[in-house]
């Protein structure tokens, strides 16, 4: 059985042996195969013997007189048959007193078995294209193997420095010089690296690019596929690679191993590589620094449908994004999630325009609460808009609406879904929080119970005016009796010196804890 050349191991095609000087100097002429002579060649062999085929081990561009075949025709064809069943490169066959011109059973044997056959019509010593072919590939695979060792070297030093998943496509990126894109089995974009309009360029059409046939390793496009113990779970794709695509193959191949072994040392510390795409987009999109324009391109990658949709931002807290992703594909809702600094998950989704956005919303928000880890959650959510540069402003929105009635869902009975106009002043001192005079008012007002042994104090202060000043269910709340519940209050006037039961002292005790809790936040 034939060996075939390692896939990573460096070679010349036979195009460019046919571009050398000194080929060229012997007047070749391709006769048959034309449209495979970027076959690579592994190595140069002259050879007479009619049986050359078992000498070969695949890879090879053999160098013939034909001085044994000239007469017979079918030993001419069966000697182009075992080249092809020994998966030479080529055959060259040096025009002379054997064959004065190109033989018409080798031609079309060749053409039949697809082999490239080349014909030279000046004399041509082929010691020195032996020497001179020998002598470059010998150059280039020590030139890869070094290159090789050198990524291997820099990408294993940066996952022993903990560095992030960006940060090794970066590197991968600064070797290959192109566009690199990593991506599951679905041909979900998971993260990307290099200069950003050609990124973009990329993404734009990442899924009619990922799916045809012909972006296996063709075109500079490189794939390496991501996987471990038999399963495979992904793929890195050097995209339009411009160098010898040998050379790019070793590029992918130390991109895998190191992408491999950083999710099997790294990969739970940040999330999934599915969790850390979801989070790098939304929190553009949140941030408002990059136009929403400009981050279609990575949505439409990352799987989200966003021609003719409807797009509904929600933020929930205080729930792991996997878990939302889980309930996004059990109700067939498109959409990513990922959480934000402050804990909440923020969530958009993606419905068709003849979808309900708020029956959606609803219903998502029911099967939510409906688990028991999530009970009593609420979901915060912006207006449904179908303009994608609408997105952030409305992202922005559905995370106000969560922060302003985070840790309060209980006191206010709020309903599974939440918007703006349900938050009121809570909303508005939530965003004035930052304003000096309304910390300085805060503090003024709430001095007596700022102490952290008022803790409890607080806490029923909070609940007894969410409730609108409800004894019954602020006791009910906290799970002491009502006499219990009138020293506590009792207690809590004394020490700000209001009368809770003055409408305008209740009022400005309440704007004061509800800056408080905001600037706790």
């Amino acid at each position: 059985m034939t060996t075939t050349l390692e896939p990573w191991e460096p070679a010349l095609s036979v195009r460019q042996v046919l571009g050398l000087e000194r080929v060229l100097a012997g007047e070749p002429e391709v006769v048959a195969g034309a449209d495979q002579l970027d076959r690579p060649v592994r190595w140069v062999h002259v050879a007479e013997a009619a049986d050359v085929g078992v000498m070969l081990s695949g890879g090879e561009m053999v160098l013939t007189t034909g001085v044994l075949l000239a007469g017979d025709e079918y030993k001419q064809a069966e000697y182009v048959r075992s080249l092809h069943r020994a998966e030479a490169a080529a055959v060259v066959l040096g025009l002379g007193r054997a064959f004065p011109a190109p033989p018409d059973a080798m031609r079309r044997a060749a053409e039949r078995c697809r082999l490239p056959m080349v014909v030279l019509h000046r004399p041509f010593p082929f010691a020195q294209l032996t020497e001179e072919v020998q002598a470059r590939l010998v150059r280039r695979k020590y030139a890869a193997v070094s290159l090789s060792e050198t990524v291997r070297t820099a990408l294993t030093a940066l996952i022993t420095a903990g560095a992030p998943l960006q940060r090794l496509l970066d590197e991968i990126a600064a070797h290959s010089g192109c566009p690199v894109v990593v991506a599951n089995l679905a041909h979900r974009v998971l993260a990307t690296a290099g200069e950003r309009p050609a990124v973009d360029d990329v993404l734009r059409d990442w899924e009619r690019i990922a799916r045809q046939a012909g972006a296996g390793q063709g075109d500079g496009w490189i794939r390496a596929g991501l996987g471990g113990r038999g399963e495979r779970w992904g793929q890195v794709v050097l995209c339009g690679y411009r160098g010898d695509t040998s050379v790019g193959r070793i590029l992918a191949d130390r991109a895998a191993e190191a992408l491999v072994l950083h999710r099997m040392l790294h990969g739970t510390a940040a999330g999934t590589w599915e969790e850390q795409s979801a989070h790098s987009l939304l929190t553009d999109l949140l941030d408002g620094a990059v136009p929403a324009r400009q981050l279609l391109p990575r949505a439409r990658a990352a799987g989200l449908p966003v021609n003719r949709r409807t797009f509904v931002p929600l933020a929930v807290p205080s729930v792991p994004p996997a878990r939302l992703d889980r309930l996004l594909r059990l109700l067939g809702l498109p959409g990513l999630a990922a959480r934000l600094a402050d804990g909440t998950t923020a969530v958009l989704l993606s419905l068709a325009r003849d979808q309900d956005a708020s029956a959606l919303t609803a219903h998502f928000a029911d099967r939510l609460r409906a688990d028991a880890a999530c009970a009593g959650t609420v979901v915060a959510a912006a207006a449904p808009c179908t303009a994608w540069d609408d997105v952030p402003a409305a992202l922005r929105e559905a995370r106000h609406v969560a922060d302003a009635v985070a840790g309060s869902a209980a006191a206010l009975d709020l309903p599974p879904v939440v918007r703006l106009r349900d938050v009121h002043l809570r909303g508005l001192i939530r965003l004035l929080r930052d304003d000096p005079h309304v910390q300085a008012f805060a503090e003024r007002e709430l001095d007596g119970l700022l102490c952290p042994d008022d803790d409890d104090l607080l806490a029923v202060l909070r609940t007894y005016l969410a409730t609108g000043r409800n004894k019954s269910r602020t006791a009910q709340l906290h799970h002491v009796s009502r006499p219990a519940l009138y020293r506590r209050l009792e207690a809590i006037q004394a020490r700000l010196g209001v009368d809770l039961d003055d409408f305008e002292q209740a009022a400005s005790v309440h704007i004061a804890l509800l800056a408080h809790d905001a600037q706790q936040r």
